[in-house]
Parts: structure tokens; sequence; C-alpha cells
């Protein structure tokens, strides 16, 4: 019987390269996000490695998230892992400066949309009494920084979630774990400033940050422990990062 792990912002960064990382360990691959062509490239790319099956939508779409997740194919519905990566940062202000548009979206996808997610695929790995649930959070949900606020606030949301989501489901033969990367050279950056490429790159410059492999191979080695073994938190850094704010850019 093959595996099945449904990764959400499968897209890029994290998201894509867990997917990969879990192909390579026999899994067959629902790959969820927004963006369609993307999508059909992971596809294309795994092709001879595992089976893809793209799945379209926004997380933050409560009816989209639902309808997607029950219109999976009885054979797609057998879940064993559920990676809940997509997440984003906007904008890096004081709160009196804050947009309302920024926290909204940061609220509804890195806390509602895994809510949603998870409420989908829950009760398929219920039915089976097994299934690894694994939530992205970050050094921002562990600790809180100037002009982080409502982003840390979601991460902390998932930090917390991340708990009580173990301690509802240890009686389902749910395990659920939670990995906090420090920083990873993605898009996140780019997404935070608005597209502007040339600060988003200065804040990996003079040392070397995670890349998403380091964290997709983190992710690989988790759903791979023996059955009785959980991981339940993880914090990744890279080596020259000390904390949230502290980095040695010498390096």
């Amino acid at each position: 019987m093959f595996k099945i792990a449904l990764v959400t912002g499968a897209t890029s960064g994290i998201g894509r390269a867990t997917a990969v990382a879990l192909a390579k360990q026999g899994y067959q691959i629902i790959a969820a996000g927004r963006r369609k062509e993307r999508l059909e490239e992971l596809q294309q790319e795994l092709e001879g490695v595992t089976t893809v099956l793209p799945l379209l939508f926004d997380v933050r779409n409560k009816e989209a998230v639902q309808y997607a997740i029950a219109s999976l194919p009885a054979e797609w519905q057998q879940i064993d892992v559920l990676v809940n990566n997509a997440g984003n940062a906007h904008g890096l202000a004081p709160i009196q400066d804050g947009s309302l548009e920024d926290w909204d979206a940061m609220l509804d996808i890195n806390v509602k949309g895994l809510l949603y997610v998870s409420h989908a695929v829950i009760p398929f790995m219920k039915q089976r009494g097994k299934g690894h649930i694994i939530n992205i959070g970050s050094i921002a949900g562990k600790e809180v920084y100037a002009n982080g606020n409502v982003y840390c606030a979601s991460k902390f949301a998932v930090d917390a979630l991340s708990k009580a989501m173990r301690i509802d489901l240890v009686q389902t033969g749910i395990k659920v774990s939670e990995v906090n990367p420090g920083a990873v050279e993605t898009e996140f950056s780019e997404v935070r400033f608005k597209g502007d490429k040339e600060r988003a790159a200065s804040v990996y410059q003079g040392y070397e940050a995670l890349r998403s492999e380091d964290v997709a191979d983190l992710i690989a080695f988790i759903v791979t422990r023996p059955p009785h073994v959980n991981l339940a938190e993880v914090m990744i850094l890279p080596a020259a990062q000390a904390s949230a704010t502290i980095i040695n850019k010498n390096l």
C-alpha cells in the first residue's frame, strides 16, 4: 500500500522542497497551492519518481478547501501525512502603522488556513486510526521582535494550535509535530517587502541562511521515525543565527 502526503503551499519554497523530499521517501504527493502552472511543473519534475495529484485552492477560502479535499478520489483520501506549510508575512511595520489588509492576510493564511485544511483532513486520518500532521511554525512563534507584531502573533497561534492538536488527537493515533525554522532563503522576504527584491535579498546577505531543502530534509526525517516516536517540536536555525534578531553576518 502506497503512502500519501498532502503538502500545502507546494508551489514554492519549503512546501515545494518538502513535496520533493517526501516523494523520494516513497510518498505519493497531493500538492496543494494557488498557482496552477507551478503545480503542473512540480508534477512533471516528479514524473518517474512518484505520482503527484495537483490540488488547486487557496487555504483562505473555507469552501474551496472543503470542496477540494472532499472531492479527492477514494484512493487519495488515505492521507498519511499532512504538512501545513502554506503561510506568509506581509509588511514589517510597527503596530500603529500596520495595514489591516496585511493583518487579515497573515491571520487568514497562517492560522485559519491551517485550521481549514486540518479540519478537512483529520476525519480521514481518524477513520484509519493513524496519521501525522506537521505544522510549519517559525522562530517568530517563539520570540516576538520589533515590527513583527501580527506575523509573530499568527505564528504564536500555530505554536498553541500544534500543542492543542497534539492533546486533542492523542487518543486517535494521529501524531502532531511542529517545525520552527529560523532564517530560510525563499520568496518569503520578497512577499513581506511587497516585491522589493533588493531589500529582500539584503536579509540574507553576509551569512549562509537555511535553504528550503534543509527544512524539507528535517520534515522527511520526522515522518520516517518509528510509529512510537514523535518529534513533537523542532527548531531549525542556520549556524549563524542565535535568536530571531541575532545573526552573525560576518560568516
